[in-house]
């Protein structure tokens, strides 16, 4: 009976839970936010080693109306500024990693917190909190795709899955073990981790994400302990 050592989580169902309030959607993503630092807090309290969060798509930052997408880089802003600095984050050595196009797609506004947090964090290694920003896993294999070819390898059988491990973006992280997804849709998103989670434990919740509690939490980690994992055997 073990804890999971990588967690994913896919926190669904910000703006319904907003417009169930008859507030707008910008409420909704605040509240989110609230709720990833307690959820963050109660997975360090289990000393998960490895948490990998999606804390947006490249559809939510380039699809949605101009006034959502700004009020989501002012919260991205504000929570970066936050992690700077968390106590959790620097008495925890706790490495801070972000993954995905935000480089790209990000106001400098919002990157710069974000940046930061990268420099002072690089040297912790107790743990490691992975943010998906701006990210894709459709996006993240096309590039693997495109770094093989690259490589111009002759001998076919060299291609196997640990070079295309090393390659994704994710290259330095373990499998994941469980994935959960909140907001009561059960099904994948833009492909998201493909490669990571090909033996993870899946745990979809109709609980929207700002809802999602610490003890619902400490429950979906309970329940992996007791799953007998058989890896497809």
């Amino acid at each position: 009976m073990v804890l999971p050592k990588h967690v994913a989580i896919i926190p669904d169902g910000n703006r319904r839970w907003a417009k169930r309030k008859k507030r707008p959607s910008y409420f909704g993503h605040m509240a989110g936010a609230k709720n990833t630092e307690k959820i963050l807090r109660t997975a360090l309290d289990y000393k998960i080693p490895f948490i990998t969060f999606w804390g947006s798509s490249v559809a939510n930052v380039t699809d949605r109306s101009a006034s959502e997408r700004k009020h989501l880089f002012d919260i991205f802003r504000i929570y970066f500024k936050r992690l700077l600095i968390s106590d959790d984050i620097h008495k925890n050595k706790i490495n801070v990693d972000i993954i995905g196009r935000w480089r790209e797609l990000f106001p400098e506004a919002t990157k710069k917190p974000m940046e930061e947090i990268l420099k002072r964090t690089k040297e912790y290694q107790n743990y490691r909190l992975t943010f998906l920003m701006a990210y894709s896993g459709i996006d993240e294999m096309i590039e693997a795709f495109k770094k093989v070819v690259a490589l111009s390898v002759k001998d076919w059988n060299k291609i196997d899955s640990s070079l295309i491990k090393n390659i994704l973006w994710t290259g330095d992280l373990p499998p994941v073990d469980l994935v959960i997804r909140t907001g009561g849709e059960p099904h994948w998103s833009d492909g998201f981790m493909m490669w990571d989670v090909a033996d993870a434990q899946l745990h979809f919740t109709e609980t929207l994400w700002p809802d999602f509690s610490p003890q619902e939490f400490k429950n979906v980690l309970e329940a992996f302990k007791r799953t007998e994992r058989r890896f497809g055997r």
